[in-house]
């Protein structure tokens, strides 16, 4: 609900009514274009990806998924097939899925799915402005009881499949542009808050401060450390078998992204320190062991040092599997769409896990969901430096057009 995401999201629109599609935004500022087929009654597809961003960030993230599903129905559209699809077909640009403003990750995906609690209305950014105040402040009223009736019926949908950049180097390293996803790691982000003895940095014997500044230092490297190497903490407690613990060294990654300080100020030792932490992992047991044993860890730690630690769960989502019908269908798109660029080809089109969240995640409890990867270059993401070939993009929207077709 930032002005560049409103500006956005009227140019997509203009996008997807010029494709022939009828628009709409839902009261969590989600954008919907859809087309009926020959039977308005059967079953949908959804397509989707979101149109925020992070912070500094490139310009394939989310957006190109939304894009290539616009433009694969204007091509049905100019061939005069579009009414040809056998069930309706809706685009949904979701209005908040990286969680930037709110720290609060898929607000408008899972809105659709139904599993948004209506206390995420309330959620406030760092200006103290709400979820419902950012929307009515874009003449979008949300009440409860509209977020509870966004939820899409399970039985009017078919699938879902969402088409992305892979925010990885596999696709490069293997030369091929498109990949199917078999899963995507679950997640869970906390917020840890340390608090000490506030001082003069100049008069405080060191061996008589309580700085939290050091002891979230070592709360930090203790981090690194587990997530580097988890057989060395979790082998001894016996909470992880052996396909757990081998799933961990091979898939767990741990980031502390954002940390601030008060007062903040170079001669005075902070009172409190607070940072994030995002944990990564397919197994969902094996990252339940993880966060278990940091924060075991993390307290022993705060206790030695005589500081006070508070560890918040903001967000956790489950991995999720992707569906074999909908992977299969969606590896003969991308096979198609290769094929037709380069003419024939013996390469297997590559089958990749995500270790980035994504809102097939939230629509997972909806229905069926399925997503395909888009090469970039470097496997570089959430940066100004994220690339992809116009080639690549193009083969994007052919397999996102083979797909389409095979709905007709």
């Amino acid at each position: 609900m930032s002005p560049a995401s409103v500006r956005a999201g009227f140019l997509i629109r203009e996008w997807m009514e010029d494709a022939g599609l009828r628009t709409w935004v839902d009261s969590m500022g989600n954008l919907h274009g859809r087309v009926e087929g020959m039977n308005a009654s059967a079953q949908a597809l959804l397509i989707g990806s979101h149109l925020d961003t992070v912070v500094d960030a490139g310009m394939f993230d989310g957006s190109l998924g939304i894009i290539s599903a616009i433009s694969a129905l204007k091509v049905l559209k100019s061939i005069g097939k579009l009414g040809e699809l056998k069930r309706p077909v809706e685009v949904i640009a979701f209005s908040d899925e990286e969680g930037v403003r709110f720290q609060s990750t898929f607000l408008g995906s899972a809105a659709v799915a139904g599993i948004l609690p209506v206390t995420a209305l309330k959620i406030s950014d760092k200006s103290g402005v709400t979820v419902q105040d950012a929307l009515k402040g874009n003449s979008i009223e949300i009440t409860e009881d509209s977020l509870l009736g966004l939820k899409y019926d399970p039985a009017s949908i078919w699938g879902y499949f969402e088409l992305h950049i892979e925010q990885g180097p596999v696709l490069e390293w293997v030369g091929f542009p498109l990949a199917v996803v078999k899963g995507i790691a679950g997640q869970t982000r906390m917020k840890v808050t340390v608090r000490g003895s506030q001082g003069h940095a100049g008069t405080v014997p060191m061996s008589m401060r309580r700085d939290p500044m050091a002891a979230a230092a070592e709360l930090i490297v203790l981090l690194e450390s587990l997530c580097k190497h988890p057989r060395d903490f979790l082998s001894s407690g016996g909470n992880c078998n052996e396909q757990t613990l081998e799933s961990l060294s091979t898939s767990l990654v741990c980031t502390v992204g954002e940390i601030s300080t008060w007062p903040s100020a170079s001669n005075v030792i902070p009172g409190q320190v607070t940072f994030t932490v995002d944990l990564r992992a397919i197994d969902d047991v094996g990252r339940e062991a993880v966060v278990y044993e940091l924060s075991n860890q993390m307290y022993k730690i705060c206790d030695r040092r005589s500081v006070s630690c508070i560890i918040e769960r903001k967000h956790d989502a489950n991995a999720v599997i992707c569906d074999q019908e909908l992977s299969s269908r969606l590896k003969s798109a991308a096979y198609s769409a290769v094929n037709k660029m380069v003419g024939q080809i013996h390469e297997e089109v590559p089958v990749l896990m995500s270790g980035a969240g994504h809102d097939a995640m939230a629509i997972s409890h909806l229905t069926k969901v399925g997503m395909l990867f888009v090469r970039c270059r470097g496997g570089i993401s959430h940066s100004p430096e994220e690339h992809v070939l116009e080639d690549d993009v193009w083969a994007a929207g052919l397999a996102v057009l083979a797909f389409l077709e095979s709905h007709m």
